[in-house]
C-alpha cells in the first residue's frame, strides 16, 4: 500500500484522505519530533549551554564527536508515533532498535518519558540534569553512541548489523499481546541474517504469539554510498517484501506534514489489522498463515540537519550519516552552522529556558508506566523472569554395573529430559528449542512425543512432527535459531540451541555481542539476570568421518574461551549422565553463555548417576578407577598425569590407560578428566577457575601431562598458560586434519588415538623404563600401520578398537 497519495482506500477502510490527525495533534507531534532531533544533536554536539541560554561557542563544543546523526530524525519521527499508537489503544509495545547508532535518538526519547531520570536519578528533568543528559553521551567514562544496556527500553545494541529482527521475532514468541515495533536500517537491510530473518513471520503463531511490526526506514545512504532497497523500484520492493510474506505500507512525502499524516495513518492500519489477525486467530476462525502488516518509511538522510557545509550538500546525502560540522570546536563557520541547526528547532519553545524541563503539553504526549516503550518490562525481562521447572537428571540415568559396562547415546538421553522440561512448563510456556532442521539427526526426537515443530504454513502428508502449536523451532539458519534464542531469553524466557558443531562458528559474531550485552548488563545496577543462552554443539568433530573435512571444526569453543569468564562456561561431558547433569545446571542458570559439547553416536557409559554428580559438582577430578599405581607405590606422585575433555577423547584416553596398565605396569599414572573446560583457568580469569593447591593436587608442579582434548590444542595451552610450568602439558587435539574415513581414523590422523598417547606418555616417562619404552613404542607404530592397512582393506575400523571395553575388575 502506497500512502504517498493523497487519498489511498483498502476495502472500506480509508487510509489516508484528510489525515487522521487534526491541526492541533499534528502540530503537538511535530513538536515532540523537533524536541527529541534537538536533544538527539545536543547530545552528539554539546559539552554544556544545552539549550542555547546563551550564545554557542567553542568552549561548549565536546573536542572529540563521536555519534552518527543521520539515522535519527527518522528514528524519533517512529517514536513519537508509536507512541500515539500506544495511547490511542493502550497497546503493549517494546522497541527493537535495529540502527544501534542511533543510540541519541533512543536516549532522548528515554528521557522525554522520564524513564531516564527513574533508572538515573542523578539525570534530572531539569537544567542540571539536561547538561548531564547531553555532556555524558560519548564522554569518557559516559554512555556509549549505541543503544546500549545502559539505555532504559533495549534489548539489541545494533552494534553489528543484521540481528533486529531475530531478537525482536524472539522478543514477541508467547508474549500474547506485546507488539514488537522493530526499526530496520536499510544498511541492516543489505546484511544476509537480515535477508533470513525476514522469513520470521512464518514461525510466529497468532494464537498464542505477539507480533512484530517491522518498520524499513529508507534514508537512501549508508556511511559512504546508496543503501540497495533506497535504490530499488518501488514495485520490485513491494514485490520483495509481499513474496517475504509481509503487507507493506508505504510512507514518503514531500513535507514533514505529509510524512507524519501518513505514519500515523499505516500505523492505525498496521495495530487495527494486527488486531484482526489476533481475534480471528483466538477464535478458530483462521486457517492459513495470516499476512502480517509492515511499514515502509522513506525519509531523508539526516533530515531537518543542514543542507550544505563547505559547498558539500548534507543533508539527504552519507555526508549526514555521522556528524556534519564536525569542526565545530575551532572552526567559526561549522560553529555557525551548528547554531543554526539548533536553533531552528525553536528549543525555547519546546523546553522552559529557565528550568530545562521539557514543555507540560509535550511531556503529556508521552505514555505513562509500563506502557513506555523506555520502561516496558519485557526489555528487562530479568524481572518477568520465572525459574524452568526441571526434572531431576536422576530420573533419566543410564544405569551401569561398572565403567563402560554399557553404551547409549548421550543426546538420545538428553532428549528424553528435554521432553520432560516442555512438560512440566507447558502452561507456562516459556521453554523453546530452536535447531536447523537437526532435532531429529541429533537423537533429540524424544521432545516431539510433547511438541512439535513449529509451522504454520500448509502441512502436507509426510511431513513429521509438524504444527502450529509447536514449541521447536527448526529452520536451516544458525543467524535465525540463535537470534531468536536471544531475544526469547533477553525477555524472560528460557531455551536450548542446538547446533551441529561446526557451524555454530557461522553464528561466533553473534555470541560475541551477546556475551558482551551480558557482561556490560551484569554492570547496570536496575537491570535483572536473564536466562542463560544455552548452545548444545552437537554432531561433532570427531564424529564427521561421515560429512568429512568441511564438517571438521571445533572452533566455537576458542570464540567461546576468550570471553569474560563471568559470562562465559563451556562443557565437554564424557558421557550421558555427566550431560543431563550439565544440561540441568545450564538450563538453571543465569546471565551466561554455556556451550555444550556431546555427541549422538552410541559411546560407552562411565560413570553411575552419584559419580557424575560428584563429578559435574567439581567440574574436573581424578577417576581413581582409571588411574594406575604400580604395587607398593600406592599413594605416591605419579609419574605422568593422563587428562582428557571430550567424550572421543575421553575414550582413547580411557584405552590409553588400560593399555599402558597391561604393556607398562612399572609406570604410576593419574588418570584426570575435565568436564567443565575452564575449570584449568586460574580462579582470576574465571569463577569456577581452581585455586593453585587444587590444581597441584590434580597436575602436580612439574609432572609430565598429556591431554587428550576435543578442540584445538593450542586453546586448552593457551588456558594452563599461567600454571606452573606450562610447558610439561602435551596437549593433542584436533589438528586440521580429516576427510571421509573412518571414526578411529580421525583420532589417528590428528594424533589423538590411543596409540598416539600411550607414545606421549611413554616418550615423556622414558628415562623411568631403560630400555623397554622403545620396543612399547615400536609395538604401538606398527598398531598404526596395520591400522591403516586395515582401513584401507575393510573400509572400517579394527574389532581391537571398535571392541574396546575398559578391563572387567580393574576399575
Amino acid at each position: 500500500m502506497d500512502l504517498g497519495a493523497k487519498s489511498t482506500t483498502r476495502g472500506d477502510d480509508v487510509i489516508l484522505g484528510c489525515g487522521p490527525l487534526n491541526a492541533d495533534e499534528l502540530a503537538q507531534i511535530i513538536a515532540y519530533w523537533r524536541a527529541a532531533n534537538f536533544l538527539t544533536v545536543a547530545q552528539i554536539y554539546l559539552r554544556a549551554n544545552p539549550l542555547l541560554t546563551r550564545p554557542l561557542s567553542h568552549n561548549d563544543i565536546k573536542r572529540r564527536l563521536l555519534g552518527h546523526w543521520g539515522t535519527c530524525p527518522g528514528l524519533n519521527l517512529i517514536y513519537a508515533h508509536v507512541n500515539r499508537l500506544i495511547k490511542l489503544h493502550d497497546a503493549n509495545v517494546m522497541l527493537v532498535c535495529g540502527p544501534g547508532h542511533g543510540g541519541p535518538a533512543i536516549v532522548a526519547n528515554a528521557y522525554m518519558e522520564g524513564t531516564y531520570t527513574e533508572r538515573y536519578p542523578s539525570l534530572t528533568c531539569d537544567m542540571a540534569g539536561l547538561e548531564l543528559l547531553v555532556k555524558q553521551f560519548s564522554w569518557p567514562r559516559g554512555i556509549p553512541s549505541h543503544v546500549s544496556p545502559d539505555c532504559p527500553g533495549s534489548i539489541h545494541e545494533g552494534g553489528e548489523l543484521g540481528y533486529c529482527l531475530l531478537h525482536a521475532y524472539g522478543a514477541a514468541l508467547d508474549n500474547k499481546d506485546l507488539i514488537v515495533c522493530c526499526v530496520v536500517g536499510d544498511g541492516e537491510a543489505e546484511t544476509g541474517p537480515c535477508a533470513a530473518s525476514w522469513h520470521s513471520n512464518k514461525f510466529v503463531n497468532p494464537k498464542r504469539d505477539g507480533c512484530v511490526l517491522p518498520v524499513l526506514h529508507l534514508n537512501g545512504s549508508k556511511i559512504g554510498g546508496a543503501s540497495l532497497l533506497s535504490r530499488l523500484p518501488r514495485a520490485e520492493l513491494r514485490s520483495l517484501l509481499v513474496g517475504y510474506g509481509h503487507d507493506p505500507l508505504f510512507v514518503h512525502g514531500s513535507t514533514a506534514e505529509l510524512v507524519h499524516q501518513q505514519m500515523a495513518a499505516a500505523l492505525d492500519f498496521a495495530v487495527a489489522r494486527i488486531h484482526a489477525i489476533w481475534r480471528e486467530a483466538r477464535s478458530g476462525a483462521v486457517a492459513e498463515r495470516p499476512r502480517w502488516p509492515m511499514v515502509v518509511l522513506e525519509t531523508p538522510k539526516g533530515w531537518t540537519g543542514p543542507a550544505e557545509i563547505d559547498g558539500k550538500l548534507i543533508e539527504g546525502t552519507f555526508r549526514s550519516h555521522q556528524v556534519p560540522a564536525s569542526a565545530c570546536a575551532h572552526d567559526a563557520s561549522h560553529l555557525a552552522a551548528l547554531d543554526g541547526w539548533l536553533r531552528s528547532y525553536a528549543p525555547e519553545e519546546l523546553f522552559d529556558t529557565q528550568t530545562g524541563a521539557l514543555r507540560p503539553r509535550l511531556a503529556a504526549l508521552a505514555p505513562t508506566g509500563a506502557r513506555r516503550m523506555s520502561a516496558n518490562p519485557h526489555a528487562n525481562g530479568g524481572e518477568l523472569l520465572a525459574p524452568l521447572r526441571l526434572p531431576s537428571p536422576a530420573t533419566f540415568a543410564v544405569q551401569l554395573s561398572s565403567p563402560g559396562s554399557v553404551d547409549a547415546e548421550c543426546t538420545a538421553v538428553l532428549g528424553q529430559y528435554l521432553r520432560d522440561v516442555f512438560k512440566l512448563n507447558e502452561a507456562a510456556a516459556n521453554f523453546r528449542v530452536v535447531c536447523p532442521d537437526e532435532i531429529t539427526s541429533n537423537k533429540l526426537a524424544a521432545v516431539f512425543e510433547v511438541t512439535g515443530r513449529i509451522a504454520t504454513w500448509d502441512s502436507r502428508p509426510g511431513d513429521e512432527a509438524a504444527s502450529a502449536d509447536g514449541r521447536v523451532m527448526e529452520v536451516l539458519s544458525e543467524h535465525c535459531c540463535e537470534g531468536w534464542l536471544e531475544g526469547y531469553t533477553l525477555t524472560g524466557r528460557h531455551g536450548l540451541f542446538a547446533t551441529y558443531e561446526a557451524f555454530c562458528q557461522t553464528v561466533d559474531s553473534m555470541i560475541n555481542q551477546h556475551a558482551k550485552w551480558l557482561k556490560a548488563t551484569s554492570e547496570v545496577r536496575w537491570r535483572a539476570p536473564c536466562a542463560s543462552l544455552n548452545i548444545l554443539l552437537t554432531s561433532h568433530t570427531w564424529r564427521q568421518d561421515h560429512n568429512g573435512y568441511t564438517h571438521q571444526a571445533p572452533g566455537a569453543l576458542d570464540n567461546l574461551a576468550s570471553k569474560k569468564g563471568s559470562v562465559a562456561s563451556i562443557f565437554l561431558p564424557a558421557d550421558a549422565n555427566c550431560l543431563l547433569l550439565v544440561a540441568h545446571g545450564c538450563l538453571a542458570s543465569l546471565h551466561r553463555i554455556n556451550a555444550i559439547v556431546a555427541g549422538k553416536h552410541a559411546m560407552p557409559q562411565w560413570l553411575d548417576m552419584p559419580a557424575a554428580q560428584k563429578h559435574c559438582e567439581a567440574g574436573i577430578g581424578e577417576w581413581a578407577w582409571a588411574s594406575h599405581a604400580p604395587s607398593g607405590r600406592s599413594g605416591t606422585q605419579p609419574d605422568v598425569v593422563l587428562a582428557c575433555a571430550g567424550d572421543v577423547p575421553t575414550l582413547e584416553a580411557l584405552a590409553a590407560a588400560a593399555w599402558l596398565r597391561e604393556r607398562a605396569p612399572h609406570l604410576a599414572l593419574r588418570f584426570v578428566n575435565v568436564v567443565e573446560l575452564l575449570c584449568v583457568r586460574t580462579r582470576a580469569l574465571h569463577p569456577r577457575g581452581l585455586p593453585p593447591a587444587h590444581f597441584a593436587c590434580l597436575f602436580g608442579d612439574d609432572l609430565p601431562v598429556v591431554v587428550a582434548f576435543h578442540g584445538y590444542p593450542q586453546l586448552f595451552a593457551s588456558l594452563v598458560h599461567e600454571r606452573p610450568h606450562p610447558g610439561r602439558f602435551s596437549v593433542h587435539g584436533y589438528c586440521e586434519e580429516g576427510s571421509t574415513t573412518t571414526p578411529f581414523d580421525m583420532t589417528v590422523v590428528n594424533e589423538l588415538s590411543r596409540w598416539h598417547l600411550a607414545i606421549d606418555v611413554l616418550e615423556r616417562t622414558s628415562a623411568l623404563g631403560g630400555g623397554s619404552h622403545a620396543q612399547l613404542i615400536a609395538e604401538l607404530r606398527d598398531k598404526l600401520e596395520l591400522h591403516a592397512r586395515y582401513i584401507w582393506d575393510h573400509g572400517c575400523d579394527m574389532p581391537e578398537v571398535v571392541d574396546f571395553r575398559w578391563p572387567a575388575g580393574s576399575s
